[in-house]
C-alpha cells in the first residue's frame, strides 16, 4: 500500500508521466530507504537557487538538493529520511544533454538525492556513493548517474 504522495509539484507540468515517477519514488522508499519515508518537491530553478543559497551558501541553481532528517540513525527501518528538491528546468536540460526522457532524468536525480538522505556524500567518501549509485542504477535500469557524469 502506498503512503501519502512522495512527490509534489510547485506547478504540475502537463507533459510528464507523473504516475511512473510516483511508482519510482515508492520503489526508492521501499528498496533503497528500506521503508523510510521521504518527500520530493519538483520545482523551478529560482527555488533551487534560493534553497542552495540558504542551505549551502551557493548562489546558483542546481539540479537536486537533499535535506536529510537530522534525528536518529540514517539507515534505520523506521522514520523519516528527509526531503529532496529537484529543478524541473535543470532536469529538462540534462535529459536533452544526455539523450533520454525527462522522467528518466528525474529518476536519476531522485536516486542521487535519496542516497544523500541515507547519509552518503560523494565529495568525501572515497567512491562509496559512486559505487552504490552505480549498483542501484543497474538494478533500476537507469543511465549514468550524477557522480559518474562529473568524473
Amino acid at each position: 500500500m502506498k503512503s501519502d504522495p512522495l512527490i509534489t509539484f510547485r506547478r504540475k507540468p502537463g507533459q510528464l508521466d507523473i504516475e511512473s515517477l510516483e511508482d519510482f519514488a515508492e520503489a526508492l522508499r521501499l528498496r533503497v530507504l528500506r521503508g523510510r519515508e521521504f518527500h520530493c518537491l519538483i520545482t523551478g530553478d529560482a527555488e533551487l537557487r534560493r534553497l542552495n543559497g540558504q542551505f549551502r551558501g551557493k548562489d546558483a541553481p542546481t539540479d537536486v538538493l537533499s535535506f536529510p532528517q537530522e534525528d536518529g540513525p540514517a539507515d534505520t527501518n523506521k522514520g523519516y529520511a528527509g526531503d529532496l528538491a529537484i529543478s524541473l528546468a535543470r532536469a529538462r536540460v540534462q535529459a536533452k544533454q544526455f539523450g533520454h526522457s525527462i522522467e528518466t532524468e528525474i529518476r536519476v536525480l531522485m536516486l542521487h538525492g535519496v542516497l544523500h538522505l541515507k547519509g552518503m556524500d560523494h565529495e568525501t567518501d572515497s567512491g562509496e556513493m559512486a559505487t552504490t549509485e552505480k549498483r542501484w542504477r543497474k538494478t533500476l535500469e537507469l543511465p549514468a548517474g550524477l557522480v559518474e557524469r562529473t568524473k
